[in-house]
């Protein structure tokens, strides 16, 4: 394989007065303003907020898929300017080519890169047991659940080893009970391996269960309202949930999205 950048494995995300504003003839949106934030290597860094705070916009600047409108973007100390290639993005849609086999779609990845894919063929197979698709290597997307075809979409991300690991949502169409499982499953491979994520999502329980600090953001034009860190122990299994830190950091978060308006404490919807 071929070696991880050095810069890349010791150097933080930084992030200083970053906006991004969108335009459209005469109309523009603030997505985000003024985002100050700082990722340490080997961090597990997760953003929680409401539709439409500019979260996924966050993620995509990091991996410098939309220029930032102000401020500065930077990985392993250099300027994003264009697309970041040394890291791994997983999104809510696996995104996987149906003719190709669940291997296949993972050795795509080096393929793309230019890269002899046989030659990580080993670890291919090594990373989708360790996912729980031993076995599978062979079937085709339409053969999966939607829980493997998002492991097998997780096991691509990472199959070139980048330190960086960015994740929109990827957990967000799956059922409560699959959700969960790779939940678990993603710490357990983050343990292993440590690598520098950030993550994506709208589950306050999920945020706070993954990761090391919580970055809640403002409604839009999102900005960081509060960050947390969490002291829970790992793993952090299905028990974590009745532990007191967990319950105080979750009552902490969903006490700020009370008073900015983003969660009511009744519903809304009258069918009179």
């Amino acid at each position: 394989m071929s070696p991880v950048n050095p810069s890349m494995s010791t150097v933080p995300i930084r992030l200083a007065g970053a906006s991004k504003t969108f335009r459209r003839g005469d109309q523009s949106t603030e997505a985000l303003s003024a985002i100050d934030l700082e990722i340490a290597p080997g961090e597990f860094f997760a953003v929680v907020g409401p539709s439409g705070c500019g979260k996924s916009t966050l993620l995509r600047m990091i991996a410098g898929l939309v220029p930032a409108s102000g401020g500065d973007v930077a990985v392993a100390g250099k300027p994003v300017e264009k697309p970041v290639t040394d890291l791994g993005i997983v999104f809510q849609s696996p995104v996987l080519l149906d003719w190709r086999t669940v291997l296949g779609n993972v050795l795509v990845q080096l393929e793309l890169r230019g890269l002899d894919a046989s030659a990580y063929e080993p670890a291919a197979r090594r990373l989708l047991d360790a996912v729980g698709l031993n076995g599978f290597e062979d079937r085709y997307p339409f053969e999966l659940s939607g829980g493997m075809r998002q492991r097998t979409a997780i096991v691509r991300a990472l199959i070139h080893d980048p330190p960086v690991l960015l994740m929109d949502e990827p957990f967000g169409a799956l059922d409560a009970l699959t959700r969960e499982q790779l939940r678990l499953d993603l710490e357990a491979l983050w343990l292993a391996r440590r690598k520098t994520v950030v993550f994506i999502t709208h589950s306050i329980d999920e945020a706070v269960l993954l990761a090391d600090r919580v970055a809640v953001m403002s409604p839009r034009p999102g900005r960081i309202e509060r960050l947390l860190t969490i002291d829970l122990p790992r793993p952090r299994g299905v028990a974590a949930r009745r532990m007191p830190a967990f319950t105080q950091v979750v009552d902490e978060v969903t006490r700020l999205f009370l008073e900015r308006g983003v969660l009511q404490t009744t519903g809304k919807l009258s069918l009179g």
